[in-house]
């Protein structure tokens, strides 16, 4: 059953609220640090290690990554690092979701989680530590991410109407603290020093784990009556054919969506890096910080994420809501779309600088397909996964951004070896791969999730509500 709360704010239970500003702060210092990552290792870290600066573990994983991919420049070696150090943030949630299913609760890991990033973050102050900060950062999101998405879930029945509206307005916090992260923490970073951006990131994270210490009163608190040996045996229990059939047609779904991740993530390594290098920011004399592009994808979330919630709500009533597949699949052709738009921008600019409205109406459209795409697979998967692997399939969600990641930072490395139009068209290419194959599948994927086995024997239950079942 799930957990609500009979206290209400804005039609909603209060703990979300709870878990809204704990992820926000979150997020701010996960994306104030991803909003300098690529310069900072591009323009300045990299370039001094180059001259013989004590970067621990520079040497060895450089060699490695060369021995693979040849010699690197700054900037290649910059794209290869952040598609990996992004990959293995969404690899660990994985296994994070599996230690907190089976031993540990969702609270303690989220609390651990924080912790864990705190360090991090601040260990980024000191250069030779570099690659370690990554790590701890990279392990702390393992234990945080998969099980704060979950306790979202927990508030509202299966049947519940608002849940996907919760989602919604969860996903609204996670932009708020992308928002202000790059003002914030990129203008530090790029106009005072890099450390102090950095730092600011650390600042965030702990003011998540604070607002969720004292806002715990409000959240489900069935996992503290529940013990290690009840949680063990519960999640021994073997699946009923609904639930595989459900299991591995998420798993189909998250693995496709590993050519959007792909794409989507240029945003903080290559876009990123034409933000700086091809784009005018100058504006009656004042230069803008490059960083702050990053801020416009969390202010289209802002303006249209209750937009689409209405829209679907609206076609929901009248029964012409898109299935679940079919909106990523829209989701994913928006993503190929914002990506030819920058074809024509390359093309346009050539080798000097060009408007930011190149810039600003791609990420337009690729916000647009996020929406689409990325709150609504949240929602599917604390919807129709099997309970006892509700935070392990979280982390399955995860796991195909760590491999979409991977691969964004190998094609991000080719960003200075072809010409810019025919990288943009490569990436414009991987994004319409995933929306073909939603398209194809639509019909399957959909019966597939809206089985249940009562249906089988009868039973007026079913594993999905109604509101789930118009939706999926």
């Amino acid at each position: 059953m799930a957990q609500t709360s009979e206290k209400t704010l804005f039609g909603h239970p209060r703990p979300l609220f709870t878990l809204f500003f704990t992820e926000m702060w979150e997020r701010f210092s996960f994306y104030g640090m991803r909003a300098l990552l690529v310069l900072y290792m591009a323009q300045y870290l990299f370039l001094e290690a180059d001259q013989g600066k004590n970067v621990w573990g520079y040497g060895a994983l450089k060699s490695g990554i060369e021995y693979f991919f040849g010699p690197q420049s700054p900037q290649a070696l910059s794209s290869h690092i952040y598609g990996y150090y992004m990959g293995l943030v969404y690899f660990t949630p994985f296994f994070g979701g599996m230690i907190a299913d089976r031993y540990w609760g969702k609270r303690r890991a989220v609390y651990v989680g924080g912790i864990l990033m705190a360090i991090g973050h601040f260990l980024m102050a000191i250069e030779s530590m570099f690659f370690l900060a990554l790590l701890f950062i990279i392990a702390g999101n393992g234990f945080f991410k998969p099980n704060i998405s979950t306790q979202v879930g927990e508030l509202y029945a299966p049947e519940d109407k608002r849940r996907d509206g919760a989602f919604t307005i969860f996903y609204m916090g996670i932009n708020l603290g992308a928002f202000f992260s790059p003002l914030v923490c990129g203008t530090l970073g790029q106009k005072v020093g890099w450390h102090w951006g950095f730092g600011a990131a650390g600042i965030g994270m702990l003011a998540g784990l604070l607002i969720y210490h004292f806002g715990g009163k409000h959240l489900p608190s069935s996992e503290h009556k529940v013990s290690i040996k009840e949680v063990e045996a519960q999640a021994h229990k073997p699946l009923t054919k609904s639930e595989w059939t459900r299991t591995w047609a998420l798993t189909f779904m998250c693995a496709i969506t590993i050519f959007f991740w792909g794409v989507y993530e240029q945003q903080g390594n290559t876009l990123q890096l034409w933000a700086d290098q091809s784009t005018d920011w100058n504006f009656f004399g004042w230069e803008m910080p490059s960083t702050w592009y990053q801020s416009f994808n969390p202010f289209i979330i802002f303006l249209f994420a209750p937009i689409l919630d209405r829209v679907w709500m609206w076609q929901a009533r009248r029964g012409k809501e898109n299935t679940t597949a079919m909106k990523m699949a829209i989701g994913c052709f928006m993503g190929t779309a914002a990506l030819g738009l920058m074809f024509f921008a390359a093309k346009s600019v050539g080798p000097g600088k060009g408007t930011a409205l190149w810039l600003l109406g791609s990420t337009f459209m690729l916000t647009i397909g996020e929406l689409y795409l990325s709150p609504i697979g949240l929602s599917l998967v604390t919807k129709v996964s099997p309970k006892k692997i509700v935070s392990m399939m979280m982390g399955v969600w995860f796991l195909a951004s760590f491999f979409g990641n991977t691969v964004s930072g190998w094609i991000g490395s080719m960003y200075d070896k072809m010409p810019k139009e025919q990288f943009f068209l490569l990436l414009a290419a991987l994004g319409l791969i995933p929306g073909v194959l939603f398209f194809l599948s639509n019909k399957v994927l959909t019966k597939s999730l809206n089985s249940a086995d009562e249906k089988k024997s009868g039973s007026a239950g079913s594993t999905l509500g109604s509101h789930a079942e118009a939706t999926v």
